[in-house]
C-alpha cells in the first residue's frame, strides 16, 4: 500500500478575527479578543449573550450558485471556506472537478432543532448535518462520505481522515474541515448548562480566559476552516503537512486519562517522540476544570518538558465554534509554523498553578517543525494532530 506524504496547499477560514488566509493570519495574531453581545431574534429579543461573531461575511461575495444564497448559515460558511480554500491553493472548479476529490466535512458537534441562517431560524427538514456535507460535495463535484457524520467525525478527525485517503494513494485530492454557526437561542441554553456559555454579557471580552487562574466559563463563537490536502507530488506548495491523527471517546470520569492515550496514539501514528513537538495548539475552553483535565493530560504526557513548549489557546480571541473550532485551530497552526509565529491566548493574565503552561498573551516568534492540536467534541471524543513543516 502507498504511503505518501500529505500537505495543506490551501487554507480558507471564516472566522471572527479575519475571512480568508491573509485576513485571519494578520487578526488571530493579535491580542485582541473578537467576543461582542449577540441578541437572538424573535420574543427573546433584547436578550444579550456574549458569543464571537463573523460580522462581515456575506456569502454573495463568493459567486456561488442562486440556491446558497438562501442555504443555512453553517452551509454558507462552508462552501464559502471551500471557495477561499481552493483560490489560496491555486485552483478553480474546473481544476478540482477534473481530479475528483473525497470530501470530507464534519458534523455539527450539536444536535439541533433549528439553525441559524441570514433570515433567522430554518427548520430541521432543511438543515439536516448532511447538508452542509452534500452541498460542499456538489460544489467540486467529489464524493460525499456518509460515514463522516454517522460516525461524528470532529473537524480534526475529518482532516485526519481525509489525509489517510491521500496518503494511501486512494485519492490524489481531498477537500476538508468544519463549519459551525451555533448562535441559536436554544443551544446557548444548553451550553450555558455546561458552562461553555456565560450567563451574562457584561465585558463580554474578557469572559473566555483559557487557562487563567480566574477562568470561569467558555464563549461561543461561529466560523468555518476548510482545507485542501494533496499528496507530496502536487506542484504546489504546502502551508504545512499533516503527520498524523488520532481520537479517542471520553468513557470515565477521567477526561486527562482520554486525552492522554489520544496524544500517545497520535506520536504512536506519526512515529514521534514527544520531544519532537515544538509547539502546541491546545482546546483551552477557559472552562475551569476541562482546562484542568487538559493541563494534567499534557503534563502526563510531556513531562519536565512541558513548561519548556509553548502553547496556545485561541478560544479567548474567537470563542469555541464548535464543530468548526479544530478546524480553525489547525490552520492557527499551519500559518504560525509557516511565519515562525505563535498566536497570543488573549486574556491569560493569571497563571493557574495547576495548569503549568507556557502561555503568553502576547504573539511569539519561534521557529516550529512540528506542532500538536487538540481538540474536544461535544460528543464525547477527544483528538490530536501533529503538523510538521
Amino acid at each position: 500500500m502507498k504511503h505518501r506524504r500529505v500537505k495543506i496547499t490551501g487554507i480558507g477560514p471564516i472566522t471572527p478575527a479575519g475571512i480568508g488566509r491573509e485576513a485571519f493570519m494578520r487578526g488571530i495574531f493579535e491580542p485582541v479578543s473578537r467576543v461582542g453581545v449577540w441578541t437572538p431574534a424573535g420574543e427573546s429579543k433584547g436578550v444579550a449573550v456574549a458569543a464571537a461573531m463573523v460580522n462581515d461575511f456575506r456569502v454573495g461575495a463568493f459567486a456561488l450558485d442562486a440556491e446558497h444564497l438562501v442555504s443555512p448559515r453553517p452551509v454558507q460558511f462552508a462552501l464559502a471556506a471551500t471557495v477561499l480554500a481552493l483560490r489560496d491553493a491555486g485552483l478553480t472548479l474546473v481544476d478540482v472537478r477534473k481530479k475528483k476529490p473525497l470530501v470530507v466535512v464534519s458534523r455539527p458537534s450539536v444536535d439541533r432543532t433549528s439553525w441559524s441562517g441570514p433570515g433567522g431560524p430554518v427548520s430541521p427538514e432543511r438543515a439536516t448535518p448532511h447538508l452542509m456535507q452534500e452541498a460542499v460535495a456538489r460544489l467540486v463535484a467529489g464524493q460525499a462520505v456518509d460515514a463522516s457524520y454517522r460516525n461524528g467525525f470532529s473537524s480534526l478527525d475529518a482532516i485526519g481522515f481525509a489525509a489517510m485517503r491521500v496518503a494511501s494513494g486512494e485519492v490524489d485530492l481531498a477537500i476538508c474541515g468544519g463549519a459551525d454557526a451555533p448562535l441559536n437561542e436554544k443551544i446557548l441554553t444548553e451550553l450555558k448548562k455546561l458552562e461553555l456559555s456565560p450567563n451574562h454579557a457584561n465585558a463580554p471580552e474578557d469572559l473566555c480566559r483559557p487557562f487563567d487562574l480566574w477562568r470561569t466559563t467558555g464563549v461561543v463563537g461561529e466560523g468555518a476552516c476548510m482545507f485542501v490536502l494533496e499528496a507530496e507530488e502536487s506542484p504546489r506548495r504546502a502551508h504545512a503537512r499533516v503527520a498524523g491523527t488520532a481520537s479517542e471517546v471520553e468513557c470515565s470520569n477521567r477526561p486527562w486519562e482520554v486525552l492522554g492515550e489520544a496524544l500517545r496514539l497520535c506520536l504512536g501514528n506519526t512515529g514521534l517522540r514527544p520531544s519532537a513537538i515544538d509547539c502546541i495548539n491546545a482546546d483551552g475552553l477557559g472552562h475551569k476544570a476541562l482546562d484542568l483535565a487538559e493541563a494534567v493530560a499534557l503534563s502526563r504526557g510531556f513531562g519536565t518538558r512541558l513548561p519548556s513548549i509553548p502553547v496556545v489557546s485561541i478560544k479567548g480571541a474567537i470563542g469555541n465554534a464548535l464543530g468548526a473550532a479544530g478546524a480553525i485551530q489547525v490552520g492557527c497552526a499551519a500559518l504560525g509554523m509557516k511565519h515562525s509565529m505563535i498566536a497570543p491566548t488573549v486574556n491569560w493574565r493569571h497563571p493557574d498553578p495547576s495548569c503549568p503552561l507556557n502561555l503568553s498573551a502576547s504573539p511569539r516568534l519561534l521557529a516550529m517543525g512540528t506542532a500538536l492540536v487538540v481538540g474536544r467534541d461535544l460528543g464525547g471524543s477527544v483528538s490530536c494532530l501533529i503538523l510538521k513543516q
